[in-house]
């Protein structure tokens, strides 16, 4: 299956709700998106819907990947710092593909046109965060990225299940 990247999608209440059911979906298949362990559509919609005003206020760009019938299977948002010294990157967060579409190389494809992108919004890199214990930095690391910072237990996960909140960065220049 082929997928289209979209740039700042209309967040029409329907969008909101397929972003709102895809984040469960990847999140209850146990992908590392801000969420540990089951999770409902109730817990995260008030992140869509935080993540919806920050779009709307500019602090963020919506990278969505659509099928063939227009439905949502991926997103990676684009995070905009305002501090003056650190306008030159981006974060590149909630990067998500459809579990049943996982390992398809659509991940690839979504960093792909984040990176052309950021490019064209003159930044000079991109900076995300993963979770350790997944493998996360080497996925993100063939594609580029580089590990520049760790730290060891960052990411409680549960009472007993610390993971180290691993840094990457990609050089756009």
């Amino acid at each position: 299956m082929e997928l289209t990247y979209r740039l700042d999608p209309d967040l029409t209440p329907a969008f909101l709700d397929e972003l709102t059911r895809l984040w469960t979906d990847v999140s209850n298949a146990g992908g590392a998106v801000g969420f540990a362990g089951a999770t409902t559509y109730e817990e995260i919609r008030p992140q869509t819907d935080a993540y919806a005003e920050s779009v709307a206020a500019g602090s963020h760009r919506l990278l969505a990947g659509l099928d063939g019938d227009g439905r949502l299977r991926a997103t990676a948002f684009l995070g905009f710092n305002s501090h003056r010294l650190q306008t030159h990157f981006a974060w590149l967060t909630t990067v998500m593909i459809d579990p049943s579409l996982q390992r398809g190389g659509h991940g690839r494809a979504l960093l792909a046109a984040a990176e052309e992108h950021a490019r064209t919004f003159g930044l000079e890199a991109l900076k995300l965060t993963c979770r350790g214990g997944l493998g996360l930095e080497h996925f993100y690391a063939s594609c580029g990225y580089k590990e520049v910072g760790r730290v060891p237990g960052g990411l409680r996960v549960s009472a007993d299940d610390y993971r180290d909140d691993i840094v990457m960065w990609l050089p756009l220049l």
